[in-house]
This record gives structure tokens, sequence and C-alpha cells, in this order.
């Protein structure tokens, strides 16, 4: 199991394959793909800042069609438990995203240097 963060997802969603590291390329190759609720929240706001076209289930089904990709369905409630001992961010969006991954004990793809720091299973 190995979740991508919002990033990595849009670059996937772009075709932009080139710009992950190879190490990122090959977790993605190896494992069943998940992303937090989480990233379908970030995506859909930044469809509505306008820094992404397609809104959130757009990117989402495309990627499930094409790779993949699942949403975790694990109870947000444990999410969040997760989620409060990641005090080193104060970005929402990546404590919760983080801690779903945690929280399966998973790899995930980031290229977020603060998440790789404070994660030992971030990939990069």
């Amino acid at each position: 199991m190995t979740f991508l963060d919002t990033h990595t997802v849009v670059h996937l969603y772009l075709g932009d394959a080139s710009k992950l590291s190879s190490a990122a390329r090959a977790a993605i190759d190896a494992d069943e793909l998940f992303v937090s609720p989480a990233v379908v929240l970030e995506l859909e706001y930044l469809h509505e800042i306008r820094r992404l076209s397609p809104n959130a289930t757009q990117v989402i089904d495309e990627l499930a069609e094409s790779i993949g990709l699942a949403i975790c369905d694990l109870p947000f409630r444990s999410v969040v438990h997760q989620a409060l001992s990641e005090k080193w961010s104060r970005d929402p969006f990546d404590r919760l995203i983080v801690a779903h991954a945690k929280a399966r004990n998973a790899a995930l793809v980031t290229r977020d240097e603060k998440i790789r720091k404070h994660y030992h299973l971030a990939v990069w």
C-alpha cells in the first residue's frame, strides 16, 4: 500500500511523471495506490482557487481508471487521532495526509521536504 500526496496526484493526472524521482516512480509502479480523502479535498480547493482546471472528482476518477488509484476508507476518527500527534506542521492537509499514511504504516510519495523529514516512510 502506497499513498500519494496531492502534488504527486496532480503530476500523474497531468502526465508529468517525468517530474517524479526514480524512487517515486518505482514506489508507484510497485504497489497498490491510495490517497487520503484529504487529498481529494485539497484538489477541490486547488480547483476552486483556479490553480487546477479539473475538479477533484475528475482527477480521482481519471487516475482510478488509468492507474487504479483508490481513496482509502480508514475511518476519519482514526486519521484525526493520528493527526493529533503530527505537531510539526500547521497545514491541515499535510497533517491529515501524513496521518493517514502513518495510520496504515504505508509509504507516502511526496516531494515535500518537511514531510520527508518527519515521516520515515516518505519517498521521493
